[in-house]
């Protein structure tokens, strides 16, 4: 969508998104034929479809709200607010945008992943933690000590990304909770020189950490549908059996 508006062809997925897209696809169309071929009185299928198409949703929308970013902030080339013409002003505001609307999503997607693995494994994580987050998740996944190779290949692919993830969750809770990001490094910089010329903050590593937070989503997103993809046929082979 995003794509279009600005002007741009539409996305070819690829790699890890391609990757991340097919498998959640696999499991929502596997649910499908489930509540086709059998009656789903508690809605269980039907509520795990829903939450993967949604899953499908959030990350077409991160990766739009990158690539918006990353193509707005290829017109801001002053270092200074001050040295800024009104349009490129009008620009950074609108990579500003994006790249917030990135970092927000990054965290909701895997919180939204972690409720969907809650519900998959049966791990009961509100009981540990009432209002839980895809990191609660992960240490439940280690505490029961159940499904094992799932819950260290997520950890892995966690523990690879740790600084990006460091960095963006910083600037995500000063936009949740304190004030605007951007704002905050403003008022660190008064704090240097009341009278010197505000500095951009460095909008290429930035970017970068939101590039990474993005593929930390892909490959966390692969890992967990295609293993649930794996087991459901485990299971199915072993019931045909029987």
């Amino acid at each position: 969508m995003l794509r279009v508006l600005l002007g741009e062809p539409p996305r070819q997925n690829s790699g890890v998104l391609a990757d991340a897209m097919d498998n959640m696809a696999k499991v929502a169309s596997m649910l499908r034929k489930e509540m086709n071929a059998h009656e789903d009185r508690d809605h269980e299928y039907r509520k795990l479809e829903v939450w993967t198409r949604g899953l499908i949703s959030s990350l077409d929308e991160l990766e739009q709200s990158w690539f918006a970013a990353a193509f707005y902030r290829k017109s801001v080339v002053a270092g200074y607010m001050d040295d800024m013409s009104v349009t490129e002003q009008g620009e950074y505001a609108r990579y500003v945008y994006f790249y917030k609307n990135g970092f927000i999503r990054v965290f909701s997607l895997l919180d939204k992943l972690g409720t969907v693995l809650n519900s998959l494994y049966n791990l009961n994580t509100s009981q540990t933690k009432a209002h839980f987050s895809y990191f609660t998740v992960l240490r439940q996944f280690q505490l029961l000590k159940e499904h094992t190779p799932l819950a260290d290949e997520l950890e892995n692919i966690k523990n690879s990304y740790r600084e990006p993830l460091q960095n963006l969750r910083k600037r995500r809770n000063a936009e949740i909770h304190y004030m605007n990001a951007e704002m905050q490094d403003d008022l660190w910089q008064r704090h240097q020189g009341l009278h010197d010329k505000i500095q951009l903050e460095d909008l290429d590593s930035h970017l970068e950490d939101l590039r990474q937070g993005l593929e930390m989503v892909c490959k966390s997103l692969c890992a967990a549908f295609r293993y649930s993809n794996e087991q459901w046929h485990k299971n199915a082979s072993s019931q045909n059996r029987v």
